[in-house]
């Protein structure tokens, strides 16, 4: 989820995340386990207001959550009947995760890996939800790819990002918006089997807390597969 910044059993059954194994750059997985490990809490533990807005018409299905964090969205998804798949690189934040969906009762399967290392099947999601992805670019849009081919017909692809962040310029931190993944670059790939049904910069509605708390302003993208 750039400064903030990106299939197991259901959770009332699954061992740990770890026990299962990653699939990915052990790198990836190591920078985040440390960024959520200096924290005992990194996000609000609330739902993103964007994710909220755009799935209130929505019909229930099955929803891939990239980029699950500690399992907000995901466990508000599936208290309001969606079958939810949530995909994390971090450890550290799918545990909590698992435990924060167990605590509220309901069911998720949980996915350790990069999106494009998670071998997903292939157009069968109803909604693919990702809030604020850290996801790497790569010459080949191995990531921009992963999110499209995700969705089913008929389907929802919601992409939000902080606005603004595309075009910072790098800095001492580290973090140059060259090397992650933005919703223009989503877009420039959805050929005539795609509507886009939103594509704007509006104002955010942010959860109380947590990191990131401090970006105004989102870029939503909402586009439906025709076919």
């Amino acid at each position: 989820m750039t400064e903030n910044i990106a299939a197991g059993s259901p959770a009332s059954e699954a061992p740990s995340p770890l026990v299962d194994g990653y699939v990915g750059d052990p790198a990836v997985r190591a920078e985040w386990d440390d960024r959520y490990a200096d924290r005992q809490q990194l996000w609000s533990g609330r739902p993103n207001g964007a994710l909220v807005e755009e799935v209130a018409g929505l019909t229930p299905g099955r929803v891939l959550d990239v980029g699950c964090g500690e399992g907000a969205d995901a466990v508000w998804l599936a208290h309001r009947g969606w079958d939810v798949t949530a995909l994390e690189v971090s450890g550290v934040a799918l545990e909590r995760a698992v435990g924060h969906a167990r605590d509220a009762g309901v069911a998720v399967r949980w996915v350790h890996a990069t999106l494009t290392d998670a071998a997903l099947p292939p157009a069968s999601f109803d909604l693919v939800s990702a809030q604020y992805p850290a996801l790497l670019r790569t010459p080949d849009a191995a990531a921009e790819r992963a999110l499209i081919e995700a969705v089913a017909v008929g389907g929802v692809l919601l992409l939000v990002h902080h606005a603004g962040m595309d075009t910072r310029q790098p800095d001492e931190s580290g973090f140059d918006p060259a090397d992650y993944v933005w919703p223009s670059m989503v877009t420039a790939l959805l050929g005539d089997d795609w509507v886009v049904e939103t594509d704007e910069q509006r104002a955010r509605v942010a959860p109380d807390g947590g990191a990131g708390a401090h970006h105004t302003d989102d870029l939503v993208l909402r586009a439906r597969r025709l076919r």
